[in-house]
This record gives C-alpha cells, sequence and structure tokens, in this order.
C-alpha cells in the first residue's frame, strides 16, 4: 500500500505542476534564462525523457517523505499537509535558493520553483495521509 500511496502523491504533485508552471511561464522563462524557440517556449521542454524523469523524481520525493512520516507519527490530513509544506518550505525551497543565488539567478526563478516544491510538497503530504 505504502507504494500506492507514493505514486498516488507523486501523480497530484505533478500535475499541480503542470498547472502552477503553465500559469506562471512568462515568469519562470524570463528569470531562468532558458533558450526560447521560435514561438517563445524553452528548446526541447517538452520531451519526454523530461517528462519522465520529473515524474520519477517526484515519486522518489514522495517516497522519502512517505518514510519520514512514518517514522515521525505523521498519520491524520493536517499533519501530513503542514509536515509537507514545512519539508517544501524550510528544506526544498532554502536549498534552491542557494543553488539559484550561487547561479546568480533572478530572485524570481527561486519563488516561482520554490513556490512550486512547497505546493507539491503539500499536498504530497495531504496525499500521503489519505489512505
Amino acid at each position: 500500500m505504502e507504494f500506492v500511496n507514493s505514486l498516488a502523491a507523486a501523480i497530484v504533485a505533478f500535475a499541480a505542476g503542470a498547472v502552477w508552471y503553465m500559469a506562471l511561464a512568462g515568469p519562470w522563462k524570463t528569470a531562468s534564462g532558458v533558450e526560447l524557440d521560435t514561438d517563445g517556449n524553452p528548446k526541447g521542454s517538452m520531451s519526454a525523457r523530461v517528462m519522465i524523469l520529473t515524474f520519477v523524481m517526484q515519486v522518489v520525493v514522495a517516497g522519502m517523505m512517505r518514510h519520514v512520516f512514518a517514522a515521525s507519527g505523521v498519520e491524520t490530513p493536517g499533519a501530513g499537509l503542514v509536515s509537507g509544506l514545512g519539508i517544501g518550505l524550510f528544506l526544498i525551497a532554502p536549498w534552491i535558493a542557494l543553488n539559484n543565488a550561487n547561479a546568480m539567478r533572478p530572485m524570481t526563478l527561486t519563488l516561482v520553483d520554490g513556490g512550486y516544491a512547497t505546493l507539491a510538497c503539500g499536498l504530497m503530504g495531504l496525499v500521503l495521509t489519505l489512505f
């Protein structure tokens, strides 16, 4: 059941990422500095390889969060949501900020990517504690 839980959490986080980055595509493209094609889209951004890797990494994060939750006694949806938000906001987002600062990227990129990490982890935490 734990793998199904982690898979469901990853699916929800992946879907949230699609919505998040569609809504913030403009600021992300500007801040990230990625090379754009003639249509204004990142070159090679929708390759199957990138999407598969993205999803696999979501499963890895969800699996580790499930393990941490089990070891910590996080069992209710409210606790899962708050714990997930905490992981995103206080572990993943600062690391994104550190990497972006060292790469001299704009703060906007950190806000977009760190915001998504926080949202995704919160949703994962919620889903992991639903069943």
